[in-house]
């Protein structure tokens, strides 16, 4: 499947659901699904969608992005900046997790049975229902002094 493809069937849900599609939260959706695994803030979709020629303010990008967390197609990461960062849940995978690291900001994803099922085991004991699991490790690595910001998947 195409990313237009998974665009297209995503808003078609969102369509389904009752949601209104407008073209800022469609043009949003399609910069999410264009880039990948990278965790995007307001201020770097706002780039990309000056980049792009589009008329939308960086108040009305911040409104988009929290109501698509509202409608559980972006996920909101606190990597400990002063300012939040996006990616886009995929209710196919299994929930992953993050390593930042304090100096660099390289941030690595990870998945882990274990870190799951303690967090549902911890749920349950509470009576409640999981919305999104996130847990960080804030960490030094190696190479700390790069100025390079850097995601990994592994």
């Amino acid at each position: 499947m195409t990313i237009d493809d998974k665009t297209e069937e995503m808003l078609k849900n969102l369509r389904e659901q009752g949601y209104r599609v407008t073209p800022q939260r469609e043009t949003v959706i399609r910069i999410f699904h264009e880039a990948g695994d990278k965790h995007l803030s307001a201020e770097d979709v706002f780039d990309i969608l000056k980049e792009g020629s589009e008329q939308i303010s960086l108040a009305t990008t911040y409104r988009t992005l929290k109501m698509l967390v509202k409608m559980n197609i972006l996920r909101e990461l606190d990597f400990a900046e002063t300012h939040k960062h996006y990616e886009l849940v995929d209710t196919d995978a299994p929930p992953h997790h993050h390593i930042i690291c304090l100096n660099c900001n390289k941030t690595i994803e990870f998945e882990d049975d274990l870190v799951n099922e303690l967090g549902k085991r911890i749920a349950e004991k509470h009576g409640v229902e999981i919305v999104d699991m996130q847990f960080q490790i804030f960490a030094n690595c190696p190479h700390g002094d790069d100025d390079e910001k850097r995601t990994h998947r592994q």
